[in-house]
């Protein structure tokens, strides 16, 4: 199976009889890790001796096709992942598996969970049914609700890309777009008007998704020029102010105050109220 070592001790455990019933599993490229997880899940479902390519029966296919019914995928609704979405993954599994051994359920950038979801969520984990195996998925672990993250069996999977468009899974063009847009915004954060320069992203970018990953192409240049490798597909001079502040101790502050933005983003926080504070912020390093 051509899957990462670490989920390959997930298969371990099911051939030893000592599979957990729960993974919280941190990765960088959330659909690498489920096209992988895919592989596990069709070995454990698999009948016989599971095989890459095999075409003895249909299971595999109708994994790659998301038309197992065992198999439930759920991911945020908006911005997070509601009540209701758990409470139908439930009555899904109110019967046994047609096709295979498990109920299985994928949990997309379980950090979404809110409250009560999180709460619906606890009976799977709390109080294992056999036969029922769940994969909590997220980019940051240490945000998991503790109730959760307690009682799983945690994995960190990390994958090499080779190129920002693989690592954010967006066009050329659109890394192009986001790219000019964050030099406009970066450009008024350094001159004295008021903490107006948000609109130039709110105007632009409806979705909290985008602003999220905004930030994240920002962290990535700071980091490359942390490293000294800005990377070949970002146009030096769009950023030759950040460049010719190169020192690494601005360098290191500023990846701080985006790495908390972030953070902060991901519990929902008013956005507005983040932006303001992040302007705030680096213009006391631009002193």
């Amino acid at each position: 199976m051509l899957i990462s070592e670490q989920l390959k001790e997930i298969y371990n455990k099911y051939r030893e009889g000592k599979l957990a019933h729960a993974y919280l599993i941190e990765t960088n490229n959330i659909p690498k890790l489920i096209e992988e997880l895919k592989i596990i899940i069709k070995a454990i479902s698999c009948s016989e001796e599971y095989h890459d390519n095999c075409t003895k029966c249909n299971l595999c296919n109708l994994i790659d096709k998301n038309n197992l019914p065992s198999l439930i995928t759920i991911e945020p609704d908006g911005t997070s992942i509601k009540k209701s979405q758990i409470e139908e993954l439930k009555k899904s599994f109110e019967t046994k598996p047609i096709y295979n051994k498990y109920n299985i359920y994928l949990i997309k950038n379980a950090e979404k969970l809110n409250g009560s979801s999180a709460n619906a969520m606890l009976k799977f984990v709390e109080e294992p049914t056999e036969g029922i195996l769940g994969f909590f998925i997220t980019t940051n672990k240490d945000i998991i609700i503790p109730t959760i993250k307690s009682r799983c069996q945690i994995l960190t999977v990390k994958y090499a890309y080779k190129t920002i468009i693989e690592k954010f899974n967006i066009s050329e063009e659109q890394l192009n777009d986001y790219l000019l847009s964050l030099k406009n915004y970066l450009a008024k954060i350094k001159t004295n008007d008021l903490i107006n320069n948000k609109e130039e992203l709110l105007n632009k970018y409806s979705e909290r998704k985008e602003i999220e990953l905004i930030f994240k192409l920002l962290f990535e240049i700071y980091n490359n020029l942390l490293l000294k490798t800005l990377n070949k597909e970002i146009d030096d001079s769009l950023f030759l102010d950040i460049i010719e502040e190169n020192s690494k101790s601005i360098i290191i502050k500023r990846l701080n105050i985006i790495s908390n933005f972030l953070h902060n983003l991901s519990y929902n926080v008013n956005i507005e109220l983040l932006l303001d504070k992040f302007v705030i912020e680096m213009r006391k390093e631009c002193e």
